[in-house]
Order: structure tokens, then sequence, then C-alpha cells
């Protein structure tokens, strides 16, 4: 039995463009490969035992768009395992026809949305968590929907380990104004700046997206956020 519907969406529209006939044949093939399945409620769901090889670590990206991201990711750290959450039905073939092509083993894929996935995961079990360009859902009635909150934190600091890293780009000033009051605010996470280098220029170990030069060409700068999960008590 599914997880209970959360009460309103985070997410924008489910499908695009019509696929390629190819990326359909991924959708059929690979993706039942990798797909996760939720427990039962009230279960738990070890990611580590996900992957055909126990991983050093695990690594969630939330909202993966067309997966450029994570297979950059994937790819550079063989020894970590990757959970992949997207709804956008094109941006996961986008992201099964990187796996096909890259060879990736270390990749799995939770095709809805990630509070249900994350609601099954034990406590302390990720080092990483990746929310990139989210929806900014720019108008003040639906600013709530935003996937950077109160509810979602507090989700987020259960299922990270001590020190674990939550990292955040938006190009958006809205967002970026809301996600650092809520994350200053929350005290399960501290933010490790101490210049401005430290949030406009994007790490070594952080690869551009295909949004995020679509941002920069229009003019728009994006941000790039990292925050620390304080240990517990």
């Amino acid at each position: 039995m599914p997880p209970a519907r959360p009460p309103f969406t985070v997410h924008g529209r489910r499908r695009g463009r019509r696929l390629r006939p190819g990326r359909r044949r991924l959708l059929e093939t690979l993706l039942p490969l990798l797909a996760i399945d939720l427990p039962p409620p009230g279960g738990r769901l070890d990611p580590a035992r996900l992957f055909a090889r126990p991983p050093s670590d695990v690594w969630l990206e939330i909202g993966f768009g067309a997966g450029e991201h994570l297979a950059w990711q994937a790819q550079r750290n063989p020894e970590v395992g990757f959970v992949g959450c997207e709804v956008f039905v094109n941006g996961v073939a986008g992201l099964l026809g990187q796996v096909a092509r890259l060879g990736l083993d270390n990749v799995r894929v939770f095709p809805d949305d990630a509070r249900g996935l994350i609601e099954a995961l034990p406590d302390a079990c990720l080092g990483r968590v990746f929310v990139l360009f989210p929806d900014p859902w720019p108008k003040a009635r639906h600013a709530e929907r935003r996937f950077i909150g109160r509810d979602n934190l507090g989700r987020l600091a259960r299922v990270l380990k001590d020190g674990a890293e939550l990292r955040v780009a938006t190009d958006d000033p809205g967002t970026m104004r809301w996600t650092l009051e809520h994350a200053l605010r929350h005290p399960d996470f501290r933010w490790p700046a101490r210049r401005p280098a430290d949030w406009r220029d994007r790490p070594p170990d952080w690869p551009p997206t295909r949004y995020e030069e679509k941002a920069l060409a229009a003019g728009r700068r994006p941000i790039y956020l990292r925050f620390e999960r304080r240990p517990r008590a």
C-alpha cells in the first residue's frame, strides 16, 4: 500500500513533449531494474541494500531534472550509491539514457514525490542531499510549496548523518531568501559560509546543469548554498 499523499505538491508537471522511441524503451526496460519500491506503511527502507555492492555512502538528489548532475556525480564517485527522485517522466528518461551510455551501476531512481521516499528512510542514513534549482513557486500564495521549508528540513535532518551536507542551488532571489531564512532558523543545520565566494562560486565538484546554463544566458546569477547537519546531542 503506498504512503498517504502529502496535502500539496512541491513539483510541477509530470510529462513534457513526446519521447523518442529509444527513451520510451528505456522507461520500459531499464527503469524497472532501477526503480525503488517503498515498503509497507511504517516500514523502513535501507538505501545501502538497493545496490549490488555495498556503497561507502548514499547520496540523494531531489528533482534531478535531466539527470546530468546526478550522472556526473555517480561517474566520479563510483563507491557511492546515488538515489535520484524526479516526477518529470522526460527527466527520468534523460537520466536513464546517461546511465545506459556511461554504464553506471550505482544509480537508483524513485520516479515520484521525494517526500514519500524520505519518510521510508531510516535515521542518519545519507551523507549528502542535493536540491538543485527547485521550482521557485514565485507567487506569494504558493510559497509554502517550496521544497526547502520547515517541514522538509525536519525530514532531511532526520535522514542526514551528523556532519552531512545539504546542497541547494537557485537563480531565484525569492527562493534564495526563503531558503536562507528557513535553514538558518532550523536548529539542525548550520551555514559554514564565511565570504561571498562561498555561495557565489560553484565548487569544483559541483558541475553545471542545463538549467543553470539557461539562467546564466538569461542574465540570472545562481547561488550555491551548502549547509551542514549539526551533530545530534
